[in-house]
């Protein structure tokens, strides 16, 4: 361990120090970031507006759209800051902040697509009772308890993170996340590594647990359809959240589900571009590209106004 003096606060470097790199990958994130704002404030306003939409699946796409606008939102303006000057200060209350807010939000996307999966397989395998047990209260209640969830865990990461000493202020990265911090740390940050590593594997598997569960009963439910069209409808109802779970899955586990000693800066750096900003705007094109409806009420929100 080193001699330690506490810094006030941290230097993120962007998404590259290369100059030639840094203009070109501005212009790429700012039109991003303005197409992800586009796309998931459209979703809230069209299931908010259109009648159809007031179902509990699009209610829950509602919450998806409004937490991945706060978690592209808490990040990538402040990143595309950084780049475009090489570097940018920020102080520790605003790292504590910005982790803290963009944990919750990943850790309450957790929770509603778990929600969300748990949805679709009350609809496929009990469609009669469906409308009966799925009521308002029982949605509110679902999305409730995603939203305490992801508060508890992001306040346990946040604290977890910054008990810490920090030594050096450069973060290699264009935002405030953990396995960058982790290393910048001038104590021993295996106790704090371990502590995170089990929340953060018990929520992940568990939640995704559910999810698979929930899939497998849809699965042996829609084989054993004779209808060829109901068949159809139940996969298409389906088939964009899945590829939410895998894309949300694939990528955020890579970052949180591996040691600190494995870290690379820019693997950390790409990996963070796929769970924190292309995922974000990639669920409002998944979500409307695969769904009538959507794409019904988007057209009528843009064609004929609100």
């Amino acid at each position: 361990m080193i001699n330690c003096t506490r810094v006030p606060g941290f230097i993120l470097q962007g998404f590259s120090v290369i100059p030639e790199v840094q203009t070109f990958s501005v212009a790429i994130f700012l039109f991003i970031y303005i197409f992800s704002l586009l796309g998931n404030i459209s979703i809230i306003t069209a299931v908010t507006l259109d009648s159809h939409l007031h179902t509990p699946m699009y209610f829950f796409l509602k919450h998806l759209s409004f937490i991945d606008l706060c978690s592209t939102s808490t990040t990538l303006p402040q990143a595309l800051f950084a780049t475009l000057a090489g570097s940018e200060f920020i102080s520790l209350p605003e790292c504590a902040a910005q982790l803290f807010v963009f944990v919750f939000c990943g850790a309450t996307e957790c929770f509603l697509i778990t929600s969300m999966a748990y949805d679709r397989y009350l609809a496929i395998y009990q469609p009669l009772t469906y409308g009966a047990t799925v009521t308002q209260q029982f949605c509110y209640a679902l999305v409730g308890v995603a939203w305490v969830s992801g508060l508890l865990f992001s306040s346990f990461h946040t604290a977890n993170t910054f008990t810490l000493s920090f030594c050096d202020p450069t973060v290699e990265h264009f935002f405030c996340d953990i396995p960058p911090l982790l290393r910048l740390s001038c104590t021993d940050p295996h106790k704090h590594e371990a502590a995170g590593f089990i929340v953060s594997g018990c929520v992940i598997m568990s939640c995704f647990a559910l999810t698979v569960l929930s899939y497998i009963r849809i699965v042996a439910t829609v084989a054993h359809m004779k209808s060829t069209e109901g068949r159809q409808k139940a996969f298409s109802t389906c088939s964009s959240h899945l590829i939410t779970v895998v894309l949300f899955y694939g990528t955020g586990s890579s970052a949180y589900m591996r040691p600190a000693n494995g870290y690379s800066p820019l693997q950390g750096r790409l990996a963070a571009i796929f769970y924190s900003i292309l995922t974000p705007t990639m669920n409002p094109i998944i979500y409307s590209m695969r769904n009538k409806d959507m794409k019904a009420a988007l057209r009528k929100l843009y064609v004929h106004g609100p």
